[in-house]
């Protein structure tokens, strides 16, 4: 269970944080959080879709990692196996908040990759912040502002009928069958049929490239099955 703590240099500033990457520290996710101008950088790596949170009804865009849940296929021998890395992993176990209408960063004391003894320190010797911090500072000032654009790309495109939910069916070399549910897509033939003045009112927005990053995108299902393969092939 998390324990969200605000960050400080009192009760934090012998804390580390490991940055390599294996499931053990909490990289294993099926997918994380995305936003158009991260998409360019990411759409050469990873398959983008939406996702609907089941709480709020809201749909986020999100870069697929696996194909069930708990699976990571980018993380392989403590390393990280594309050449981008996106912010939402980047900046575990780190999140951001309000105290007094300030954003401020918080920790998750609780996360694995939270150590007293190795990996890079958060603070220097007499409190002020280490490189890797202000570092993160700016990935979570980057994230905080991106999900916002995330939210009203998203509203766009629904109010648009842009948003359409589909199943993806993989078969593997040794012959398992994967079914992908609960995701979403751009609708195709939908944006086919916009008008001048949507289509317009799309690329005035910049979201009308971030559709097409996210269509261009789905040429990385290949290289996620390619993983897959190579993960089964291995056990």
């Amino acid at each position: 269970m998390a324990t969200i703590e605000l960050l400080n240099n009192v009760d934090h500033l012998d804390v580390k944080i490991r940055t390599e990457r294996s499931t053990e520290l909490g990289d294993n996710q099926m997918f994380c959080l995305s936003f158009p101008a991260e998409f360019r950088a990411a759409q050469a790596y990873y398959p983008i879709l939406f996702y609907k949170d089941g709480n709020t009804g809201q749909f986020m865009p999100v870069l697929l990692l696996g194909f069930q849940a708990g699976e990571n296929l980018f993380v392989q021998q403590q390393k990280w196996q594309a050449g981008y890395l996106p912010l939402d992993i980047a900046r575990q176990p780190f999140t951001i908040g309000l105290q007094n209408g300030e954003r401020v960063i918080h920790l998750d004391t609780a996360h694995p990759k939270v150590s007293r003894t190795s990996g890079e320190a958060l603070f220097l010797e007499f409190g002020g912040h280490s490189p890797y911090l202000q570092q993160v500072a700016e990935q979570l000032e980057t994230l905080h502002h991106g999900l916002i654009d995330a939210k009203q790309f998203s509203q766009q495109l629904l109010a648009l009928e842009l948003i359409e939910s589909f199943v993806l069916d993989v078969t593997l070399d040794n012959g398992q069958q994967h079914s992908l549910h609960g995701f979403y897509t751009i609708n195709e033939p939908q944006l086919a049929q916009l008008g001048s003045e949507q289509l317009a009112q799309l690329q005035q927005s910049g979201y009308l490239e971030a559709i097409y990053m996210m269509l261009a995108s789905q040429a990385q299902f290949a290289r996620l099955i390619g993983f897959k393969n190579q993960q089964v092939a291995m056990n």
